[in-house]
């Protein structure tokens, strides 16, 4: 346990000494909190497909240009951004079960948006809905997780949080392989109805119930998390009222991991990572690829693996050299991109001529084919690097997240 785990744990309930929770209500809690993530994923995913679908759509139904296009895609940080304050306003005040709960209207409510639209505009307003319950189940879904689960699984159930999001771009992917934009959208409403059904069964966390002194209740949820018979010890008095002054940025100690953090957050973002999700189909066809589903779906496979190993390799070789690595794996992978591009300009034939799932030929290679593979390849191992940065940035960040009161969205 790393001494960022242990400082959590001391704020949190915990087991009594000697004692060894035996529930499994909390994984199903867990899993319940994790559709949050889940369905933040799909929605961030969710553009790919259906910007190619919208543009090839017919009257009457709402037509893309590349203006509209590029809205479509880039909104939904803008409802993130928006959400991610209201999360914060929302955990602390109406409590981390409702909140979750309150994120899955704007989910089912814009994804219906987006299935009814007969405009643009209402496209758009949809995507800023969704946008919207990605920032609060971006916040709110970590943080629920972390406070029910007991210290034996605490890292194991917060390490599914980013999985889960990869899962949910994948699944997008792969949806949007052979559905219409439509009912992808229809798709995207059951993760968060089905949260919503799953997380009415569950309690509230035991820490903000004790925030607000309810500690029979706060005793409740923990014996159905964790056990009927299970004893546990309150955090020390006054933990959970610990907070951040501004007058404390004064501090080195605050300041300088303050700044270091805010600079991975803005880095992170200006990687381009969100542009390749959103967009990553889009890319394949300005690409000239005549598989640019299948393309993309490599891409979201290849960033869950990578996000699955980086959290089991984390803590052995250590976060600084994994955002070391991984940056100059997206340098050089990006810049391979771009050469491909730069070498397919404007020639007489490109990989728009090249099937991915071809059998291999034994006729000399078109050079057209090694270059589509050059993308392909540059593409994931952009994102494979992508997936580990993100891992090990959350991992870095983590106790500043905590200490301080601004309430930042990270998206993959």
């Amino acid at each position: 346990m790393t001494p960022e785990d242990q400082e959590e744990t001391q704020l949190l309930p915990r087991p009594s000494s000697g004692s060894v929770p035996r529930g499994r209500r909390v994984f199903l809690a867990a899993f319940a909190a994790a559709l949050g993530p889940l369905s933040f994923g799909f929605a961030l995913g969710y553009s790919s497909p259906a910007i190619p679908s919208l543009r090839r759509a017919a009257p009457p139904a709402p037509r893309l240009d590349d203006a509209a296009a590029s809205w479509f895609g880039a909104i939904v940080t803008l409802g993130a951004a928006a959400g991610g304050v209201l999360g914060g306003w929302l955990v602390d005040r109406a409590g981390r079960k409702l909140s979750l709960l309150f994120c899955t209207v704007p989910f089912v409510t814009g994804f219906a948006v987006i299935t009814a639209a007969q405009h643009v505009w209402m496209l758009l307003g949809g995507r800023l809905l969704t946008g919207l319950a990605c920032g609060i189940a971006s916040l709110v879904a970590p943080v629920y997780i972390s406070e029910i689960a007991y210290p034996e699984v605490r890292g194991l159930l917060g390490s599914c949080v980013q999985l889960m999001v990869v899962i949910g771009i994948l699944l997008a992917y792969l949806a949007g392989w052979v559905l219409e934009w439509r009912w992808l959208a229809v798709l995207g409403c059951v993760p968060p109805s089905f949260m919503m059904l799953l997380m009415c069964c569950m309690p509230e966390t035991p820490r903000f119930l004790l925030t607000q002194h309810k500690h029979q209740e706060a005793s409740a949820a923990m014996q159905f998390l964790w056990g009927p018979e299970q004893g546990w010890e309150e955090p020390p008095v006054g933990a959970e009222h610990q907070g951040f002054q501004l007058a404390e940025l004064r501090r080195p100690g605050i300041y300088k991991p303050f700044a270091i953090g805010v600079s991975l957050m803005v880095f992170q973002q200006l990687s381009g990572i969100n542009a390749v999700m959103f967009y990553a189909e889009t890319i394949f066809e300005e690409a000239k690829f005549k598989n640019s589903s299948l393309a993309s779906v490599i891409v979201g496979v290849i960033q869950v693996l990578f996000t699955a190993m980086a959290a089991l390799i984390m803590d052995r070789a250590g976060r600084r050299l994994l955002l070391a690595l991984s940056g100059v794996v997206m340098v050089v992978s990006a810049s391979a991109f771009g050469a491909y591009f730069k070498l397919t300009q404007g020639g007489p034939s490109n990989s728009s001529h090249v099937d991915l799932l071809a059998p291999i030929s034994t006729e000399p290679a078109d050079a057209s084919a090694g270059l589509a593979w050059l993308a392909v390849g540059s593409m994931c191992l952009f994102i494979a690097g992508g997936a580990q940065a993100l891992r090990c940035f959350l991992a870095r960040i983590r106790l500043l997240h905590r200490q301080c009161p601004f309430h930042f969205v990270l998206c993959p």
